[in-house]
């Protein structure tokens, strides 16, 4: 008796691994693409996201979605000046929250360069690191790579905190108005970036 009860305990539970199983497959092939081609997999509304370049109605209001005007901050950049978000209202901009230890942020960056020395725009590009712990790793990195826009030091992770970052790179594209336009989660090339600035007031 004890067999036959340990032979359908095994098979119920073969049963329900396989239902996971398939289950899990099913919603990934739903929820995410194939990664691009600088690496990262993005999900599947997030594609759509990229592909949507219309310009957002804007909004008076606080907020991370596209149409708000995104939270101020005052961070210090690696040279010492402090650049407040608020005071480039007038210009578009690009919040770029990076780190040096992610591939797509490397593979991204020499995108940047030539979106900053060819179009008009100016690129805020936040570390994500400790950057108080990591300051000589981030250093050498900015100098690899000659990056000639501001970088500035979330040295706590705060501002990461308070924009809700949970995808490596991620990029909040704000208009002349200072309302957010486009919220990109994963790598853009310049052709990208280009598009979308040209969507921008």
């Amino acid at each position: 008796m004890k067999k036959i009860w340990f032979t359908l305990l095994a098979l119920a539970g073969g049963a329900l691994i396989i239902w996971l199983a398939l289950d899990f497959v099913e919603k990934r092939d739903q929820t995410e693409t194939e990664p691009n081609e600088d690496g990262a997999v993005i999900t599947t509304e997030q594609a759509e996201q990229n592909n949507n370049v219309e310009t957002t109605e804007r909004v008076d209001e606080v907020g991370l979605q596209a149409g708000m005007i995104p939270p101020d901050f005052e961070l210090e950049t690696l040279e010492g000046d402090t650049i407040k978000l608020s005071e480039l209202k007038g210009q578009k901009v690009i919040v770029n929250f990076w780190a040096t230890w992610c591939p797509p942020c490397r593979a991204e960056i020499p995108d940047f360069i030539e979106v900053y020395e060819k179009e008009d725009v100016e690129i805020l590009a936040v570390n994500m690191e400790e950057t108080k712990n990591n300051l000589e790793m981030v250093e050498e990195f900015v100098e690899e790579f000659e990056m000639p826009f501001p970088v500035l030091k979330d040295e706590d992770g705060d501002l990461m905190d308070e924009y809700r970052v949970v995808a490596f790179p991620t990029s909040y594209m704000i208009d002349s108005e200072g309302h957010i336009q486009f919220v990109a989660m994963g790598a853009m090339n310049y052709d990208q970036i280009k598009e979308r600035l040209e969507n921008m007031d």
